[in-house]
């Protein structure tokens, strides 16, 4: 894999880190803030719906940018946004750094996701895919627990910071590792925004993002609602709600790096092998929580197929939207955050019925089990063609 698709797995580490730092940091800035644990709590909304609405609005603004001046541009932002945030001097202010944040954040993966599919051959973008992802999944295991021990010592205005000084070796190596010429796919000969947007009338390729964002929701369900599980299920004290998340996190990095390598050439295979297992897993997950054994096995577990699956329809997604050059990554970018938007909501509503605690876990079950009713019967046509990307793509290099 080339060396600027590592400089963009930074700067995708560094804005992970960001996105799911809050957990551990809201009642710390609730009590700076001098606001409500659960008015802090919309920082987090605010991230989630301005990368959900940001992704495709920045990717049209910027799709006729050189990727270097777009992706430079969106890292240094990000970073501004966050000096701002550290010195917040109330609420409206930080939340105000949230949504710039989201919108950069946004706008920089559905241009790295198009850029990192540019950097390879046709045939090897689910493998640049994982290394771009690989950012999120060590954000999951360093970068959020680096972030709340950080917080706890200094206080979470140090955390802001931390992530805006993560941006500038990120920027360094963007300036230095990506060409800095007009790409193809930019230029004034390339398809017209409303020829991309014409991609979105296409069945498959809403089926793919619709699979990719369940999947996701899935994921972020539970994820979001982790800590209950450990401290109340299975009885184990806060200290344990780190390892669980790290153990989350190393497994999801297991699974991007290893269906990185089947996602170009057997996707159905990772679709028909990983979904089922999946499927069985949350529900299992559920019933065994009281268990500390099986439930740390199971949330590695989980992780990995989680983000397997995921990262596979996500690769999915950038190849059916090849008439869509510039806007791909957008798509893709769309799918995975309007899952972790909805999760997240289903998941609290399933806190209120009699599973409770435990109720986010049967609902990720039963949203991968949705995508795979819809997935099945129509997997031979969903991964047919692995490589009709190509052509969209291999004229930008």
């Amino acid at each position: 894999m080339p060396l600027p698709l590592y400089l963009l797995a930074l700067a995708v580490f560094a804005m992970g880190t960001s996105e799911f730092m809050l957990a551990g940091l809201l009642p710390d800035i609730a009590s700076d803030l001098d606001v409500t644990v659960g008015t802090a709590g919309a920082l987090t909304s605010a991230f989630a719906v301005g990368m959900l609405v940001g992704a495709p609005l920045v990717a049209a603004l910027a799709r006729r940018w050189p990727r270097r001046a777009a992706l430079l541009g969106f890292v240094l932002v990000f970073a501004a946004a966050h000096a701002v945030g550290a010195v917040s001097p109330g609420f409206p202010v930080l939340f105000a750094t949230r949504v710039v944040a989201a919108l950069a954040n946004a706008g920089f993966l559905a241009v790295a996701l198009t850029a990192a599919a540019a950097l390879v051959p046709s045939d090897r973008r689910g493998r640049a895919l994982a290394v771009l992802l690989s950012g999120t999944t060590v954000a999951t295991v360093a970068g959020v627990p680096g972030g709340s021990v950080l917080g706890a010592v200094l206080g979470w205005r140090a955390v802001f910071w931390a992530v805006a000084a993560l941006c500038l070796p990120a920027a360094l190596g963007i300036l230095r590792g990506i060409p800095a010429g007009r790409d193809g796919d930019g230029a004034a000969g390339g398809p017209v925004l409303r020829a991309e947007l014409a991609e979105l009338a296409r069945p498959r390729l809403v089926l793919v993002m619709l699979l990719g964002a369940l999947v996701n929701a899935a994921t972020f369900a539970s994820l979001t609602f982790l800590a209950p599980v450990v401290t109340g299920g299975a009885g184990l004290g806060e200290l344990w709600v780190s390892v669980a998340l790290v153990l989350f996190g190393a497994g999801s990095f297991v699974g991007a790096t290893v269906a990185g390598r089947l996602s170009d050439r057997r996707p159905g295979a990772v679709v028909a092998v990983g979904g089922p297992l999946l499927v069985v897993g949350w529900p299992a997950l559920a019933v065994t929580a009281d268990e500390p054994v099986a439930l740390f096995v199971l949330v590695f577990a989980q992780g990995a197929l989680s983000f397997a699956l995921g990262g596979t329809l996500i690769t999915r997604v950038l190849y059916e939207a090849a008439g869509a050059p510039t806007m791909a990554g957008s798509y893709a970018t769309a799918a995975l955050n309007a899952g972790a938007a909805a999760g997240p909501v289903i998941a609290a509503a399933a806190l209120g019925t009699d599973a409770g605690r435990l109720g986010p876990l049967w609902a990720s079950g039963l949203l991968v089990a949705v995508a795979l009713l819809i997935a099945f019967p129509l997997l031979p046509a969903l991964t047919a063609g692995r490589t009709t990307g190509s052509t969209a793509d291999d004229h930008s290099r």
